[in-house]
């Protein structure tokens, strides 16, 4: 349904968002601006109303100069510096002698007849108008710059924005495929033992898992609850590796479960904690996830049982190619300096990363 003209809606539309409208309300103003104060000028000096149709033409000619003034400088603003300026120059130079021309003819014709056409009187003339369009093309060239520069930032910010999101997908895409190996490993492993049963339930939870992360953005955010049944779903199917010998404990401040985190952030946190900490120990290992609220920040740690020689963790990145760097580069592309990351590995065992980023929610709609 069109709502035809709205006022309401055209005070909140950027002035500039139409540069064409906004072109043709800066001239108009200006111009009558022009008429007016001249008029009120020649009321002043009690100039005989002749002098309000001199104005008005002056005016006119005025608008139609600059009209064609306009026409070319939207040329020369593309074009080399050098050229843009020397060409405008001239172009002002060219209008000033014209628009000095009809000023005195007008004069002599309106308003008093004994003025002669030459002399000293164009000189001024064409100095007055000269000053009058050198500031109308200033204020032309500074507003289409500035429009210009406007237009060059959001195109940054923009390419920015894209290559942020690229690098993002880039690192997100590096743990599907380390965690596919490990699984469908273990899957042919349970096919050749013929433990039929415990293969298609390990593929079904491996299942409910991609389409998990197949759902998500590669650059996009989850809530701290989505994250972790993201987790619970991969320790399900580790689980059925290990059984006993993985022991995973988690303890999620409820404050927490709708702050908002970079989607399978803790995934690979875990697995390696399986990797080094579970695989190499008879016993197995505890792994605990914990997430709390400080104040406005939401600190996150996953710690494990393991032997907790962070060389472990070392060989794990050069291995796979993805582990504790992968995560700080996540971390710094969604919150630059704003985050915390650190590593802790004890001496008596055990090995810990803590995780500190700012609390956000999603904003939930307006019914």
């Amino acid at each position: 349904m069109d709502r035809g003209w709205d006022p309401l809606r055209l005070q909140q539309q950027p002035f500039f968002q139409d540069k064409n409208r906004a072109f043709w309300i800066l001239q108009s103003a200006g111009w009558g601006g022009y008429f007016l104060l001249r008029t009120l000028s020649g009321i002043a000096n009690e100039m005989e109303w002749s002098f309000a149709l001199h104005t008005a033409l002056l005016t006119a000619t005025g608008y139609s100069i600059t009209l064609l003034m306009a026409s070319a400088f939207r040329r020369l603003i593309k074009m080399r510096p050098i050229v843009t300026w020397v060409a405008t120059v001239i172009i002002v130079a060219i209008a000033a002698a014209a628009f000095s021309a009809i000023e005195t003819w007008s004069i002599s014709t309106f308003v008093d007849p004994d003025v002669k056409l030459g002399g000293v009187r164009f000189l001024g003339a064409i100095l007055l108008t000269f000053t009058l369009l050198v500031a109308w093309s200033a204020l032309y060239f500074s507003i289409n710059y500035y429009l210009l520069l406007e237009q060059q930032t959001d195109r940054l910010l923009n390419l920015e924005h894209q290559a942020s999101s690229a690098q993002l997908a880039m690192l997100r895409y590096q743990l599907n495929p380390h965690f596919l190996f490990n699984t469908l490993n273990s899957i042919s492993t349970l096919v050749l033992l013929k433990q039929t049963d415990r293969a298609n339930a390990m593929l079904s939870r491996l299942s409910s898992f991609l389409r998990y992360t197949l759902v998500n953005e590669p650059a996009g955010v989850v809530t701290v609850a989505q994250e972790v049944e993201t987790l619970k779903l991969y320790l399900e199917i580790e689980k059925m590796r290990f059984e006993e010998r993985l022991r995973p404990h988690f303890q999620i401040d409820r404050q927490v479960d709708r702050a908002l985190m970079p989607s399978l952030l803790l995934q690979p946190l875990v697995e390696n904690a399986i990797k080094y900490a579970v695989t190499p120990q008879e016993e197995g290992a505890d792994i605990s996830i914990e997430a709390r609220l400080n104040v406005d920040r939401v600190a996150i740690t996953v710690s494990d049982t393991g032997p907790g020689a962070e060389d472990h963790w070392v060989r794990a990145q050069q291995s796979t190619g993805v582990g504790l760097a992968n995560i700080r580069d996540r971390l710094a592309q969604a919150y630059g300096d704003n985050h915390r990351f650190e590593t802790h590995s004890d001496i008596r065992g055990g090995f810990r990363v803590t995780i500190e980023i700012p609390y956000q929610i999603e904003a939930k709609e307006p019914r």
